[in-house]
């Protein structure tokens, strides 16, 4: 990092105006590698620091004047409640300092509106679990924000990956805190990943997948606003820096769930963003490992960028870019995949089971859900908790949604992703032919089949409130006289609570050992994954 002395001297004399406590008795000052902010009142002014980094340049006042135009046009798309204008912070006729002065400007700053610091969803997943009323709020902000992003191309954002993967490796070099070794295992299997994938991407940027995205979607720019969780400071330096493929913009609030030890959220954020697409099988999941790995790396070497300011956390800075370190090397070697059904007639638990027990299934971040009662409702393009005639339920049509269901799951454990389908799964030929999937692939299958009381599974079925299942309690009772044949899966007794449930079919699956990675032995088992 480089910094113009003059530029530099000047900023000193800014930022010292600014936290002066005759003038500014109030303002708390937050600096980060490429900018400082000062927050005053209901007011922040974020000022570019006089720096020339290898991805950006504010060392000139034109350039970090042009840079706060960008930021605002770029995020008023994302928060135009948060992004007011850029000020100038003038110097007048006897020498003092003055923001939105008419004197001659010596610095720009990006006014916003101050919000809560404490409601960045950083902070929140820190302070305990999310809310899955939140996630799905954040994995909607997030996909509609892509759905208006402007197409990019696509032929520079393939090859910046190369250039992502080598700018990695040298920052974390130069860093110096991480065993060379691991650094360059790091970038070797990150190499072999892009090469693996490197076709899937060429079709996913024909497909309109590559857009004009946020570009640095982690936690910390996502915060809550009257309820309602806001992207923010998206990248505005460099257009092809934020020009990628859409699911590597996701690949970062992803992460930093899973870095935090939010498993849940990164799996329902996931699974919820996926679905936005109305049901189409993704084909952009084998690149998620690489992805996640390259976002995870990027904020180990960025992290210790602060430590050139002599940051005062600099222990806590350091262990936090280790872990992030850590959890790149991770990511880049995922196990095996796993193929998981959950059957049984209506209301003993299946939808809820499922959802709980797909963050446990490595490869992290978690199993994608198919469902069976969701597949329908996407076959008659209704909503989720729409209601279908009779009609929809045909032994035809179940049969159709059914071969759907085994299609889906086919194609997502082909790319390395795990999956939980949840079915009833009434009949032996549909456990069978589930069960075929996995063993045409060699991959690891456990099959739950859930049994209640009548009387539970109709008092389940009767508390349903806006559920993609459309079953009722005649449903419940006709269920009774099903004759589901000879179960060779795992019949579990779903009478008790969710959380007994939960507990009692992972202890039933057996454990596999962690990945390799880098050839060494395993470097501890991911937490609360299943193995």
């Amino acid at each position: 990092m480089t910094v113009s002395m003059t530029a530099d001297r000047t900023q000193e004399w800014v930022f010292a105006f600014l936290t002066d406590p005759a003038i500014h008795p109030h303002v708390h000052r937050i600096d980060t590698h490429a900018a400082s902010v000062f927050l005053e009142g209901d007011r922040a002014l974020k000022i570019k620091r006089a720096v020339r980094l290898p991805y950006l340049d504010y060392s000139t006042l034109e350039k970090r004047k042009a840079a706060c135009d960008e930021e605002i046009r770029i995020n008023r798309q994302f928060a135009p409640q948060i992004y007011r204008r850029v000020v100038p912070i003038t110097r007048g006729a006897d020498g003092s300092l003055v923001v939105d002065g008419d004197g001659a400007p010596v610095e720009f700053a990006i006014e916003m509106a101050r919000f809560d610091e404490c409601q960045t969803i950083d902070h929140l997943a820190e302070a305990g679990a999310l809310d899955p009323a939140l996630v799905d709020a954040i994995a909607d902000a997030v996909a509609a924000a892509h759905a208006v992003a402007p197409p990019a191309p696509v032929a520079p954002w393939i090859e910046s990956i190369f250039s992502i993967i080598e700018g990695n490796a040298r920052a974390l070099h130069d860093a110096g805190y991480f065993p060379a070794g691991q650094i360059n295992n790091l970038r070797e299997a990150s190499l072999l990943a892009f090469a693996r994938i490197r076709g899937l991407l060429e079709l996913r940027g024909q497909q309109g997948q590559v857009r004009r995205c946020h570009g640095d979607l982690h936690l910390a720019n996502i915060v809550l606003i009257e309820g309602k969780p806001v992207l923010f400071d998206a990248i505005e330096f460099d257009p092809k820096i934020a020009s990628v493929d859409m699911l590597y913009d996701l690949a970062f609030p992803v992460m930093d769930f899973i870095h935090s030890g939010r498993y849940a959220a990164a799996n329902a954020l996931l699974n919820r963003y996926l679905g936005m697409a109305g049901g189409e099988t993704p084909d952009g999941l084998a690149a998620l490992p690489l992805f996640m790995s390259l976002r995870s790396a990027i904020r180990a070497h960025v992290l210790l960028a602060r430590l050139d300011r002599g940051d005062e956390e600099k222990t806590a800075v350091i262990q936090s870019a280790q872990s992030y370190f850590e959890l790149a090397r991770r990511l880049i070697h995922p196990p095996a995949p796993t193929l998981v059904s959950v059957g049984g007639l209506s209301g003993t638990g299946k939808s809820v089971l499922a959802r709980a027990l797909a963050p446990d299934i490595a490869p992290l971040p978690g199993a994608i859900v198919l469902r069976s009662d969701v597949v329908r409702k996407q076959l008659f393009k209704v909503k989720d908790a729409d209601r279908l005639p009779e009609s929809a339920y045909r032994p035809e049509i179940t049969e159709q949604v059914y071969e759907i269901l085994l299609q889906r799951a086919l194609r997502i454990l082909a790319q390395g992703h795990s999956v939980v389908v949840d079915a009833v799964f009434a009949h032996e030929a549909e456990r069978t032919a589930i069960k075929d999937v996995a063993r045409g692939l060699n991959v690891r299958f456990v099959g739950f089949f859930l049994v209640a009381d009548l009387a539970i599974r109709i008092s389940r079925v009767e508390h349903r409130r806006r559920d993609a299942s459309d079953a009722t309690p005649e449903i419940v009772g006709l269920q009774e006289h099903y004759d589901v044949g000879a179960i060779d899966w795992i019949v579990v007794d779903a009478s008790g609570t969710p959380g007994q449930t939960l507990e009692d079919c992972q202890t039933r699956i057996a454990p596999v050992e962690p990945a390799q990675a880098d050839g060494e032995s395993s470097h501890g088992p991911l937490p609360r994954n299943i193995k």
